[in-house]
């Protein structure tokens, strides 16, 4: 396993854990015993930690965004796995450094999360909330850029 991928899945376990507890655990111990017990032979430990900081840092947006991107689905009813992949995929899609983790491999990533530790549905149903929002941000940027190209033609 790939130390980005053993990160990724430490970030979901701790987040996991976390969601579970409803936010009443403290997540930083959450984080510290499960990059300990599941991080052996993890070289790099400023990834998990710069993941799980950017999430927490962007929490509301990332909620926002899934609600947006699977808006038949309200975001407590979705599985508490799915749900903690999906911020971890939109973080990387989204305010994750793309030079790092371009955006089809962010998506990749979160299925690959899904297919460890999902159920049977979850591959397509983070594939398609993610498969969206991405679509949204590429209507997005070609919009802001027909707007930015036509005002410096004026």
């Amino acid at each position: 396993m790939g130390s980005r991928h053993l990160s990724r899945s430490i970030v979901l376990q701790t987040l996991f854990e976390w969601d579970f507890s409803r936010g009443t655990k403290d997540i930083k111990q959450i984080f510290d015993r499960n990059l300990k017990s599941l991080g052996l032979g993890l070289e790099d430990t400023s990834y998990p930690q710069s993941l799980l900081d950017g999430i927490l840092q962007h929490w509301q947006e990332i909620n926002d965004l899934i609600i947006a991107g699977a808006p038949q689905w309200p975001l407590d009813q979705i599985n508490m796995i799915d749900r903690n992949i999906l911020r971890i995929g939109v973080y990387e899609l989204v305010f994750g450094n793309k030079k790092e983790v371009p955006e089809k491999v962010a998506i990749n990533e979160a299925i690959e999360l899904a297919k460890a530790f999902g159920g049977d549905t979850s591959q397509r149903f983070i594939n398609g909330v993610l498969g969206t929002i991405y679509k949204q941000l590429e209507e997005f940027q070609n919009k802001d850029n027909f707007t930015s190209n036509n005002q410096n033609k004026s």
